[in-house]
C-alpha cells in the first residue's frame, strides 16, 4: 500500500494473448540489449536501458503487453470482484479536511463518498451553509485532475489554485474569486513543487517555476535552476518579475513564504546534497532590498515558524538533533546572539506554528503524536488531549486567532476534525466520519524488536483481538524508511478490507525516517542504507519467530523509497517472504539522479558519480542485483505511466529483469496505471481498482482464497 497460477498468458509483441490451461506464466518479450556502462573503471551491464524511451514504439507495445498479462492473471481471482464490490462499499463515507480561515470565511474539503476528487467549500461560519467554491471532479470526466495545492488571500476575496492532471508533479495555477466562483484570467504554467503565498495586500503572490522543458522532455528531462517569481493579479504571466534565482547553484529549490505581518518574503533553501537547508528573506517594505542570507551554511536543518517584528522564529536541528526552537533577532543575527525558546526533548520535533499568541508543537514519542503547547517565551502550557495512539495534525491559524483545528487518525480510526479552543484548551469535534466497519473488534499494539547490529526498532501490529500465535496468519509487512519521512499511525480504507479477511498489518519504523530525529534518519542514509534492510528484514524474522506469520503467509509493501526498500530485501532474502508489492519503486540506484528530481534525492542515496558510494549502490540497487535462476516470491510492480517524480523506468526495467530471472512458477508481474502519477490526487476510482487488484493478488499467493 502475492502461489498458484490457475491459468497463464503466451504473448508476443504484437501478437495476440493466447490462455494456456495450466502451467507457469509466460511474459512478453523484452529484448536484452549489449548496453553497459563504465563506472569508476568497472562495466555494468544495462540490458533494458531502452525501456528508458517512454514513448518509443517498442516500450510502448511492451506496457500493454505486460498489462494484457497481468491483468489476464487478475481477472481470473475469484475474489476480485468481492474484494472491489467492499472496498467500494467501505469507500463510501463522508470525510473532511482541516478547516482554514481567511477573511472572515471558512475553507475546506469534503468527499461525499465515491467522489473521485475531494470538493473545496467555503462558509461564513462553522454552522453556516457551505458552498462549493471549487469541484476538481467538474475539470476531467475520468477524475484524473486533481488540486496540487491553494491559497486563499488575507482578505478572503482571492483563491489561488493549482492543478495536476494525470498524477504529474507538473501543475497549472489559476485564480478564482471567492464571492463568485468566476476565474479570472491569470494562467501561471509549469509550476513544480511550489505553493502560491499572497502578499498582505492580496494584490499577488510569490511562487516557484522551472523554465518550460522541450516538447517531449516534461516527463524525463532533469528539474533545474527552479527560480522564485511575483505573480500581479490581472497580468499574464510573461510580465512576472523575477524575485530570487541562483545560477550559480541550478540544483537549489526555493520556495517563498510571506510572513503574517507581511513584511518579509522568507525564502526557504534545499538541495540534493545534503538534508540540511538554508534560510534567506527579503524586506517587502522596500522594494529594492536585496535577498539577505540569514542561515547560508547548510549546517543543518531550519524551518521557519513565524516572526516576532524582526525576530524570526526557526524550528531546527543544530546542535539538536531531534529539534528546538530558536529566536533570532535579524537586526544581530550572529551564532551568539540566538536565543533558545523551546529546548530539545526527548522525542522528536516534528512541526511548529503559532496561533493564539503561543506555540503548537507537534512531537513523535516512539511514532506517535504529542501536541504541546508554549508560550512565545518558551514556558510549556499544557498538552492537547489526544483521543489514543495515532497521529494528530493540523493546528494552523493566526497570531490573534482564538481557535484552531486539527485532525486525529489511527489505523482502525478515520480521520476526525476537531475544533481547538485555545483559551479553555478544549476540543470538540468538527467532523467525524461514519464507516461501515466494526473497529471494536480490532486492535493496534506496539512492539520493538532488535534488528540486526542490536538497534531497538519499533513496530506498530494490527490485528483482530483473537489472533492466535500459530504461525499461520497471513501478514504484510510495510516499510519506508527514508528522507526523513515518519510512518506514523494511519487510517485507511483498503487495510481494512485486509483485516476483515483475518489479516495482520504490521508497519516498521526503520531507520532513515525521522521517527527519533536526524540521529535517526541519518543511520539509513547513503553508506549506511542497508541498515534500513536489516531492519526491514529484521521485523520479518520477529513476525515468524513470534509465530505471528510464516515466511509462506509473509507479503511485504512499500512505495517509492518504499519500494527501492521491497526490491532491496527481496534480491537479499527471498527465502524470508511469500509475497511482494513494490509500488513505484526507485530501482536503478546508479542512473536515480538522471531523471526529473532524482538528483535531489542524493542527500539520502548518495551518488554513483562518487567513487566510494558507487560501491555501496551496486551492492543492493534491486534492478542491478536481481540473480539469474533464483526463484523469488510472487511479485507485482506497481507504477503508472505519467509518473514523473520516481521515472517509470525504473520498474519497467526492473520488472523486465525479474521476469528474465524467475527460475520458478511463481509470478512476476507488473501493473502499469494510466493517466496517473506518483499516487497524490489520483482519482476515487483508480484507487479502489488498484486496491482491488492489489489484495487479489495477496489472498490469491498467500493461500487466502475461500476467506
Amino acid at each position: 500500500m502475492p502461489h498458484r497460477v490457475a491459468a497463464a498468458a503466451v504473448l508476443t509483441l504484437g501478437a495476440s494473448v493466447t490462455v494456456m490451461a495450466a502451467g507457469p506464466l509466460h511474459y512478453p518479450a523484452a529484448r536484452r540489449g549489449d548496453h553497459v556502462d563504465t563506472y569508476h573503471g568497472v562495466a555494468v551491464a544495462d540490458p533494458y536501458r531502452w525501456l528508458e524511451e517512454l514513448d518509443s514504439t517498442e516500450t510502448r507495445a511492451w506496457v500493454g503487453a505486460q498489462n494484457r498479462v497481468t491483468f489476464s492473471y487478475l481477472e481470473k481471482i475469484e475474489s476480485r470482484i468481492p474484494i472491489r464490490e467492499r472496498l467500494t462499499a467501505l469507500w463510501n463515507y463522508e470525510r473532511y479536511g482541516v478547516p482554514a480561515r481567511e477573511g472572515g470565511r471558512y475553507f475546506f474539503t469534503r468527499n461525499d463518498g465515491l467522489q473521485n476528487q475531494a470538493v473545496l467549500y467555503t462558509a461564513s461560519s462553522l454552522t453556516g451553509e457551505a458552498r462549493v467554491l471549487l469541484d476538481p471532479n467538474a475539470l476531467s470526466v475520468d477524475g484524473t485532475v486533481a488540486l496540487a495545492g491553494t491559497a486563499v488571500s488575507e482578505d478572503g476575496r482571492h483563491l489561488a489554485y493549482g492543478v495536476a492532471e494525470a498524477g504529474s508533479d507538473w501543475n497549472t495555477w489559476r485564480v478564482r474569486r471567492v464571492d463568485t466562483g468566476a476565474d479570472l484570467p491569470d494562467t501561471l504554467r509549469w509550476v513544480k513543487f511550489s505553493g502560491a503565498s499572497w502578499t498582505k495586500d492580496g494584490q499577488g503572490f510569490f511562487y516557484s517555476r522551472y523554465a518550460e522543458p522541450k516538447p517531449g522532455a516534461e516527463l524525463k528531462n532533469v528539474n533545474l535552476d527552479q527560480k522564485i517569481y511575483y505573480h500581479k493579479l490581472g497580468t499574464p504571466q510573461a510580465e512576472d518579475a523575477l524575485v530570487y534565482e541562483r545560477k550559480d547553484q541550478p540544483e537549489w529549490l526555493l520556495s517563498g513564504t510571506v510572513t503574517e505581518d507581511g513584511r518579509y518574503l522568507v525564502i526557504g533553501v534545499a538541495q540534493g546534497k545534503t538534508v540540511n537547508t538554508a534560510l534567506f528573506y527579503k524586506d517587502l517594505a522596500t522594494p529594492s532590498a536585496p535577498v539577505v542570507e540569514l542561515l547560508p551554511r547548510f549546517d543543518a536543518q531550519y524551518g521557519f515558524v513565524g516572526n516576532d517584528g524582526p525576530v524570526f522564529w526557526v524550528q531546527a536541528d543544530l546542535e539538536a538533533p531531534r529539534g528546538r526552537v530558536i529566536a533570532i533577532d535579524t537586526r544581530k543575527p550572529a551564532r551568539k546572539d540566538w536565543v533558545e525558546v523551546i529546548p530539545e526533548s526527548g522525542d522528536a520535533l516534528q512541526g511548529v506554528s503559532v496561533v493564539g499568541e503561543r506555540f503548537f508543537a507537534a512531537y513523535l514519542e516512539d511514532a506517535r503524536s504529542r501536541i504541546r503547547t508554549f508560550d512565545l517565551g518558551g514556558k510549556a502550557l499544557a498538552e492537547v488531549e489526544l483521543p489514543g495512539i495515532g497521529s494528530a495534525g493540523g493546528f494552523g491559524g493566526k497570531r490573534a486567532d482564538t481557535e484552531t483545528f486539527f485532525y486525529f487518525t489511527s489505523y482502525t480510526v478515520p480521520t476526525t476534525v476537531y475544533r481547538y479552543d485555545v483559551k479553555t484548551g478544549k476540543s470538540s469535534v468538527f467532523r467525524e466520519p461514519k464507516v461501515d466497519f466494526d473497529a471494536a473488534g480490532y486492535v493496534t499494539r506496539q512492539v520493538f524488536y532488535p534488528s540486526k547490529d542490536g538497534t531497538r526498532v519499533p513496530m506498530f501490529l494490527t490485528h483482530r483481538k483473537e489472533l492466535k500465535l500459530d504461525g499461520s496468519n497471513p501478514t504484510l509487512l510495510y516499510g519506508y524508511g527514508g528522507f526523513n519521512i515518519s510512518l506514523t499511525p494511519a487510517f485507511s480504507i483498503a487495510n481494512l478490507v485486509w483485516l476483515e479477511r483475518g489479516g495482520v498489518y504490521a508497519v516498521a519504523n526503520l531507520r532513515g525516517g525521522g521517527e527519533y530525529g536526524e540521529e535517526w534518519h541519518q543511520a539509513g542514509t547513503r553508506l549506511r542504507k542497508q541498515n534500513v534492510f536489516d531492519d526491514f528484514i529484521a521485523a520479518a524474522e520477529w513476525l515468524v519467530a513470534s509465530k505471528v506469520t510464516s515466511p509462506k503467509r509473509l507479503a511485504i509493501e512499500g512505495g517509492s523509497n518504499g519500494g527501492l526498500l521491497v526490491g532491496a530485501v527481496l534480491n537479499q532474502r527471498p527465502d524470508l517472504f511469500g509475497a511482494a508489492i513494490p509500488a513505484v519503486g526507485v530501482m536503478d540506484m546508479l542512473r536515480f539522479h538522471k531523471f526529473t528530481i532524482g538528483w535531489a534525492w542524493v542527500s539520502d542515496y548518495g551518488s554513483s558519480d562518487d567513487p566510494s558510494e558507487w560501491i555501496a549502490l551496486r551492492a543492493y540497487s534491486p534492478y542491478h542485483n536481481v540473480k539469474k535462476g533464483a526463484c523469488y516470491p510472487p511479485t507485482l510492480v506497481t507504477t503508472a505511466d505519467h509518473h514523473d517524480r520516481v521515472f517509470p523506468a525504473h520498474s519497467f526495467k526492473y520488472a523486465a529483469a525479474l521476469q528474465n530471472a524467475q527460475a520458478c512458477d511463481h509470478p512476476m508481474l507488473i501493473r502499469i496505471e494510466t493517466r496517473a502519477g506518483h499516487g497524490a490526487g489520483k482519482p476515487t476510482a483508480k484507487i479502489i481498482d488498484e486496491a482491488a487488484d492489489v489484495w487479489a493478488f495477496l489472498v490469491r499467493t498467500l493461500g487466502m482464497e475461500g476467506k
